[in-house]
């Protein structure tokens, strides 16, 4: 991901300086709406770019969840993202680094609600 933002990205982007996260994510604020990271608030901005332009459709923000095994409910996932493409839902999440928590959760949502998550990073592939 480039540093460099182009000017529509500058003007609609506000980062926090004062917060720091345990993996250098500073908090972003688009549109009113904050972000926990900045590359999930440019990820918001593609994915509504995308939107607009009819490729995706019902684009949800944090969608929560249960995870529960015969009635006991043992945690929640909240997806960053969660939209339909193609007639498929997609349950999205921004990940700069890959907890533990994370993976686990991950295996859950597969294992219990038979959903994928689909994993966007701002790391270019090399």
């Amino acid at each position: 991901m480039s540093s460099r933002l182009s000017g529509r990205r500058q003007r609609v982007i506000t980062a926090s300086s004062s917060f720091h996260s345990k993996y250098r994510a500073r908090r972003t604020t688009i549109e009113g709406i904050a972000f926990a990271s900045k590359g999930e608030a440019l990820r918001y901005l593609d994915l509504k770019r995308l939107e607009q332009a009819g490729h995706i459709k019902n684009l949800r923000l944090q969608v929560a969840y249960p995870l529960a095994v015969n009635g006991f409910k043992l945690c929640t996932y909240v997806a960053d993202f969660v939209y339909e493409e193609a007639g498929t839902t997609i349950v999205e999440d921004f990940k700069g680094i890959k907890t533990a928590i994370f993976k686990l959760k991950a295996k859950m949502m597969k294992a219990l609600l038979g959903i994928e998550l689909r994993i966007t990073t701002g790391r270019k592939k090399r």
